[in-house]
């Protein structure tokens, strides 16, 4: 096992930045220098033709590839190794895993048998009341232009650590502490970008906490400043060609309070729509001292909670709101993720790890950021995360950019980049689109990036290391006024590409795209605080933590005005081991609903459309009104106001409208959960919402057992169960006019807003089936340990738990980069089967592209999946799951290292969790496996699965077992 045992460290040689001129394949016709070229330049390169690197590292390069080692003896060899990220312990007591939990505020053995809060005691409200407190609308990041020519000389580094008053930082021990938010918003506030982003991992610049990770470790430090692994194996793919056009800089940081950093980078600016003056939304928290800013607001889950201290809470800049992503279709954005996490990492009040690897869940990007779990960074050090947000099927679809389908959206007279036929600068026509490269059938729209760290992901994510980002394209660009597609004459007839291509979903026109006024991102998930109201996990708990307060926006029981028009809302499902099922009902305060209430009140369930699922726009609209059996299970009044089963990390977008169905000005409504879970590891069932509403189910009943005035635990129920968050009507201003689609002119039948490439019940499209891989995944409880107990079988029906250095399988791209105009065939598919080995709840999520579902469990999959594309696929005993899912996938542009794992994360941090590698045409060795430590990442070799390059089978059609 020589080929898998830990080299030297990268630090043990001498630091420079690697060429990326090396003497492998390069492609005919390459590329003039992108973006880069495009920007005015103050080195001698503009004339000059810049090839980007695709094959193989050289020999020579600390990156390259290894000949695997293949078979049941390697992989029983890294039993024997150390864990891969055992170098994030060095410096504490023992060196484990264990010494990051000590300062835990409820420790093991005060620990209780209760379920919910998992091994808690109910989580005390103090002066907080329900709906009394407006949503957290977010807050986005803003990028900048990449521009080279902007004067850094007197750019000031990332701060380091300074000691400071508690909560935020600590007065006595630097290697506890945290730059102040003063010094870390004045480092984010700055023009420009230094060091200069590049291909390769910068291995020049020291990480600039090296002395305070000296005083913790004991020993001298000399680590990079970047943390993304070194050599071309891991540099930025077709960097040149998707130079990025944009950037912004963000750190991880402990909870403070926000200074207004973002004020100016808001697209709207505080000044149009209903985030300007007199808007809904241009007061953040509902006050006037927010008006127009985010200054002053510090991280509570609502004002009669205790604020959160450092410790507690770790969040993007390290405040709230929480954060947004804004970015269009072609216009490729550069996240540089710094670390300003506290050295010690039990430094973290008993939960989560400072050091941490960001996915974004699900771009399609290069494997280098994607946010594997074994590149992750240390504190100190920063993380070139460049996303290309380009369309999938850039090298096969579409290569002429000539669809106007597959465009991001401008403004006329703007000049942006763009990668077609010509690479050139093109400037905005007056459709308001410039076209692109690409399948836009691959059009995304809702997305989310958070931590995933190796065995840490649950605890990182729930502390706070999460935010949103939205997509905007010709399809959905974010202005409901602008060339609407509903209205063009075009647009039903079959074979003809309509005039219009924007769908004019519930948005608002103040701007050219990118209007929030009526599109509402909403995270929901469930938390639970200690008895100093401080945020509290369960780390010893590997079957899924429960929390009993249903937060969203991090906010605890918001309310939010709306106007009597149609919303959009993104609801993602931010949890880290709860189900969720969201029903939307309208009160009434006497006995005009349909269902009985409390107090005198009555209550109606209020339909609503679904349109995306898991991000991606679906090809028709779904109607939850009670008038189809969407499942197939013989129930439709289920399908009336609610949606269905969603898993940890799915998104649903739906459409309401607050002007119709007897809803009107005056009117309140709610968000109500139905999801009941008696178990961390599963759920329980989906309630009858007649019964939630009128108390019959009564979860909020929590007792003191011994009289100490603490409560000791909740009866009766699930206190996530119930109403969780109020829309209150508000009358249209004056002038304002719904210009939105109506989702049912988009249903089954009707327009169509984004096709499936794939017909399931086609003969011509099982047919690109005929020669396709298969590979099988069952997901149990079978072969693992204590400590790792959930373990993923895979193909030959061999266990494993997880280990970064074992690659399961390797798809291989079956086109290399193409030249803009360029016609090649259709990219191969492969049909991945997931079974489910017990009787848990496993969403299996699948890192780099969407699948479509074939089948579930033998059958076509409900209306929510049968037109939609999906990065997580739920099997459980829920009949809204099931035992089995076959999809089908294209892995096409990018190659690298990903990972495919249950989504319900305590089960990916024990072990349920496996790597694979898109290895590119006619690759033989693979990549070696990074490790990071403080001194920089070195490598060692890979192992991998006899049948990691085969699967199990080819065929059209696949049966486990076959």
């Amino acid at each position: 096992m020589n080929k898998i045992q830990e080299t030297e460290p990268a630090s043990a040689a001498p630091r420079r930045q690697r060429s990326v001129a090396l003497p492998v394949w390069t492609r005919r016709g390459a590329y003039v220098l992108g973006a880069l070229g495009a920007a005015s330049l103050s080195v001698a390169v503009t004339a000059q033709v810049v090839v980007d690197v695709w094959g193989d590292p050289a020999s020579t390069d600390v990156s390259a590839l290894v000949t695997p080692d293949v078979g049941p003896l390697a992989n029983d060899a890294l039993l024997t190794l150390e864990h891969t990220n055992h170098s994030s312990y060095e410096g504490t007591a023992n060196g484990s895993k264990a010494d990051v939990t000590v300062e835990s505020s409820v420790p093991l053995t005060a620990q209780t048998s209760n379920k919910i809060p998992t091994g808690g005691k109910p989580s005390p409200l103090f002066k907080a009341t329900s709906f009394t407190f407006p949503l957290l609308q977010f807050e986005e990041f803003g990028p900048q232009k990449l521009d080279p020519t902007v004067d850094t000389s007197g750019y000031k580094g990332f701060p380091a650590p300074t000691l400071g008053p508690a909560p935020a930082q600590h007065p006595s021990k630097l290697t506890r502490s945290a730059p102040s938010a003063e010094a870390l918003e004045s480092f984010l506030g700055q023009k420009g970008i230094k060091p200069y982003p590049t291909a390769q991992s910068n291995t020049l610049d020291q990480n600039p906490w090296n002395a305070v990770a000296t005083e913790f470790i004991g020993r001298e430090i000399q680590g990079p400043a970047e943390g993304r692994p070194p050599g071309e194996g891991w540099a930025h793919q077709r960097w040149n060609e998707m130079y990025p056009q944009t950037y912004f800089q963000t750190v991880q940081g402990t909870s403070r309070v926000n200074l207004g950093l973002r004020d100016k980078m808001q697209l709207h600016g505080y000044a149009k729509g209903e985030f300007g003056p007199g808007g809904l939304y241009h007061s953040t928290a509902g006050s006037a001292a927010t008006a127009g800013t985010t200054k002053g607001i510090d991280i509570r889950f609502h004002p009669g909670l205790p604020a959160q201290q450092a410790a507690s809470i770790w969040t993007f800049d390290g405040t709230m709101p929480p954060k947004l992503l804004m970015v269009r279709y072609g216009e490729g954005v550069l996240m540089r993720h710094y670390n300003a996490l506290p050295v010690d990492p039990a430094a973290n009040k008993g939960f989560g790890l400072h050091t941490i690897s960001t996915h974004q869940h699900n771009g399609h990007n290069p494997a280098e950021s994607d946010g594997v779990a074994q590149a992750f960074f240390f504190p100190g050090q920063f993380y070139d995360y460049r996303w290309p947000v380009q369309l999938a099927g850039y090298d096969t679809v579409n290569t002429g950019a000539t669809d106007p389908r597959a465009g991001y959206p401008c403004v006329p007279g703007e000049t942006l980049w763009v990668n077609d036929a010509s690479p050139s600068k093109k400037s905005c026509p007056a459709d308001g689109v410039i076209r692109i490269r690409g399948d836009w059938r691959e059009t995304a729209s809702t997305l989310w990036f958070h931590d995933h760290m190796l065995d840490f992901t649950a605890q990182n994510v729930y502390k706070g290391n999460a935010a949103m980002m939205n997509i905007y394209s010709a399809i959905d660009r974010g202005n409901e006024t602008f060339n609407c597609h509903y209205k063009d004459p075009n647009a039903a007839k079959p074979g003809v590409i309509p005039k219009n291509v924007n769908l004019c979903l519930p948005s608002g026109s103040a701007m050219s795209w990118g209007n929030r006024d009526y599109d509402i991102n909403l995270v929901i998930g469930d938390k639970a605080w200690d008895k100093d109201g401080q945020l509290w996990f369960n780390v010893f708990n590997k079957d899924g933590f429960l929390g009993d307060r249903i937060l969203t926006n991090f906010v605890y029981h918001p309310y939010l005005d709306v106007r009597a028009r149609r919303y959009r809302f993104r609801i993602l499902n931010g949890s880290v081991a709860r189900y969720l099922s969201v029903a939307l009902v309208k009160e009434f305060a006497g006995k005009g609903g349909t269902m009985a209430g409390t107090g005198g009140k009555t209550y109606t369930p209020i339909p609503f459309h679904m349109i995306a699922n898991d991000g991606n726009i679906m090809e028709h609209a779904v109607a939850f009104d009670g008038k189809a059996d969407l499942d197939a299970n013989g129930n439709k009044a289920e399908h009336l106001g609610t949606l269905p089963q969603q898993a940890i990390g799915e998104r649903y977008d739906i459409v309401v409208d607050f002007a119709k169905n007897g809803v009107k000005p005056g009117d309140k409504l709610y968000f109500v959960n139905l999801q009941e879970h008696t178990d961390p590891v599963k759920t329980n069932k989906r309630l009858p919402l007649a019964d939630v509403l009128s108390g019959k189910y009564k979860p909020a009943v929590a007792v003191d057992d011994d009289g100490d005035k603490v409560l000791d635990r909740w009866t009766n129920g699930d206190p996530g169960i119930g109403k969780f968050m109020e829309l209150r009507v508000k009358p249209m201003a004056a002038g304002q006019v719904d210009t939105s689609m109506d989702p049912a002119l988009y249903v089954e039948g009707k327009l169509k807003m984004v096709p499936l490439k794939f017909n399931r019940d086609s003969a011509t499209d099982h047919a690109k089936l005929k020669d396709s891989i298969h590979r099988s995944f069952k997901f149990g409880h079978s072969g693992g340990t204590d400590d790792q107990p959930w373990t993923v079988k895979v193909d030959d029906d061999s266990s494993y738990t997880a280990d970064m250095r074992r690659i399961s399988a390797a798809p291989k791209l079956s086109v290399d980069p193409t030249a803009g105009g360029s016609v090649q065939e259709e990219a191969p598919y492969e049909v991945w089967y997931l079974e489910l080995g017990g009787g848990w709840d496993h969403p299996v999520h699948v890192h780099f592209e969407e699948g479509i579902i074939l089948r579930r469990d033998g059958k076509a999959p409900p209306a929510w999946e049968k037109y939609a594309r999906k990065d997580i696929f739920r099997i459980g005993p829920d009949n809204q799951a099931g035992s089995t899912v076959e999809v089908a996938f294209q892995f096409r542009e990018f190659a690298g290292t990903f990972v495919e794992h249950c989504h319900s994360t305590q089960h990916e941090d024990n072990a349920m969790l496996l790597r694979w590698d898109l290895e590119r045409k006619g690759q033989t060795m693979a990549m070696p496996t990074p490790m990071p430590t403080w001194d920089g990442v070195h490598y060692t070799g890979s192992a991998a699965l006899t049948t990691f390059r085969s699967g199990v089978s080819k065929g059209t059609t696949f049966q486990f077992g076959q």
